[in-house]
């Protein structure tokens, strides 16, 4: 996968945007982990089938996954999209799940004219990836829900992707669950699945930053480090299109979201598993 703008990261912005509280729905990050989680009964992926309990039930939902990458924000737009096995080697259950859930094709070309300065468009083939079908099977199982996904532009600069975001504020006030899907610290390279593993030192700093961060509300540190940090920063990110979601995120937010985190672990030693929730 093409990596998101520049890393090292771009120049820091402001402070999250303000204002009154907006929207019926809330926000979510997930950090969605391995593809084998859409066959597991795990602390993790059963708070997924809380929160698909708790929150008011959206009227479709909008999600910004790792796993999707173009050169423009493109909107899939599929009546019926596919469920897309973007992965090899596991077992082969896995390729016998399917999250049939409807499109909405007139919401893609909502948000596609909303981006429209951005280069918003549409992609009339792309199905689900892993990163929103294996989270989404467990929040909502009957797939009764529209689901439509967004592309993060790889050319955008990191402050750019929250500025893209706060173009999806108003949907939370027409019923749509925006759902970013990545995690805060991602390397591949290095996960070990040692039952009963702990995670690295450095991945539990790196997520301890970030989570302080969020709380903050402190933008600059989401968006650069200092020279302190930068050797964090490639370990939990040798490329960071997993961190990218987390931007939409942020921008999908208001000051006045309460955040909060329904789930907090690791999986393989060098996977954050944090989940955010926003509003």
């Amino acid at each position: 996968m093409a990596l998101i703008a520049a890393h090292p990261l771009a120049q820091a912005a402001g402070p999250l945007a303000t204002g009154p509280a907006r929207g019926r729905m809330p926000v979510l990050f997930i950090g969605h982990g391995s593809p084998m989680n859409a066959l597991r009964n795990t602390p993790f992926t059963r708070h997924l089938g809380a929160l698909g309990r708790e929150l008011p039930r959206p009227r479709a939902i909008l999600v910004v996954s790792a796993h999707w990458a173009a050169e423009q924000p493109l909107l899939s737009a599929v009546a019926r999209p596919e469920t897309i096995y973007d992965f090899g080697g596991f077992p082969t259950a896995l390729y016998g799940v399917r999250y049939p859930s409807p499109g909405q094709p007139a919401l893609a070309q909502q948000v596609a004219r909303q981006l429209k300065a951005a280069g918003g468009g549409l992609d009339m083939q792309r199905g689900l990836d892993h990163g929103a079908w294996t989270v989404l099977h467990h929040m909502y199982p009957q797939a009764d829900i529209p689901v439509i996904q967004l592309a993060m532009s790889t050319r955008l600069r990191m402050d750019e992707h929250v500025a893209l975001g706060t173009e999806l504020r108003a949907l939370r006030e027409e019923g749509v669950l925006v759902l970013a899907s990545g995690n805060i610290v991602h390397n591949l390279r290095l996960t070990d699945e040692t039952p009963g593993v702990q995670a690295y030192d450095w991945a539990l700093e790196f997520d301890s930053l970030v989570k302080t961060a969020l709380l903050q509300r402190d933008m600059p540190s989401l968006l650069a480090q200092d020279a302190r940090k930068h050797s964090l920063w490639h370990k939990a990110h040798p490329s960071i299109e997993h961190y990218v979601p987390l931007l939409y995120a942020l921008g999908a937010a208001n000051e006045n979201d309460a955040i909060s985190f329904p789930y907090t672990g690791f999986e393989e030693a060098s996977l954050s598993m944090r989940s955010v929730r926003f509003g």
